[in-house]
């Protein structure tokens, strides 16, 4: 169990996350957040699939990695924001299911990066099959989403 630096990190993180137009657009939605950990949950759309009916496997990595930022954005100070820096995907089957299941944890928090890890899971009918595992160094830096681009 972490402890978060900042005593308001679910509005931090969630008014971060609303910021996000390509979660917006995807239409992934924020579940759960914790200290060190949230969960993201994507409806399956036909338009986010590649040639094979699966969802595409950028929307997969891109909903592990937001996960995985946004769990090391949760043990950050108030005044820092978050920057993915790499992260490695292993995508272990197709993703096919009525909706994805992203939860990204940290691993080893720290005062610059922090290490994470993300699962991907695929629910159809009520079970679950993971689909994706990621791993992640997430950057904690001075906030830039009020500088010019």
């Amino acid at each position: 169990m972490f402890e978060p630096r900042d005593p308001d990190f679910e509005a931090r993180v969630r008014a971060s996350f609303a910021r996000q137009h390509l979660m917006q657009t995807i239409g992934a939605e924020m579940t759960a957040v914790r200290p060190g950990e949230v969960e993201l949950t994507l409806p399956f759309r036909d338009d986010l699939t590649q040639q094979h009916g699966f969802l595409h496997a950028a929307v997969v990595t891109a909903i592990a990695d937001s996960a995985s930022g946004y769990a090391a954005f949760t043990l950050m100070a108030a005044d820092r924001d978050v920057l993915s820096v790499e992260f490695k995907v292993n995508l272990l089957a197709p993703a096919a299911g009525e909706r994805f299941i992203a939860t990204g944890r940290v691993l080893r928090p720290g005062r610059t990066l922090t290490v994470c890890a993300a699962e991907v899971h695929a629910e159809h009918s009520g079970q679950r099959k993971l689909i994706a595992a990621m791993q992640a160094t997430m950057m904690a830096l001075e906030p830039i989403h009020d500088q010019p681009l």
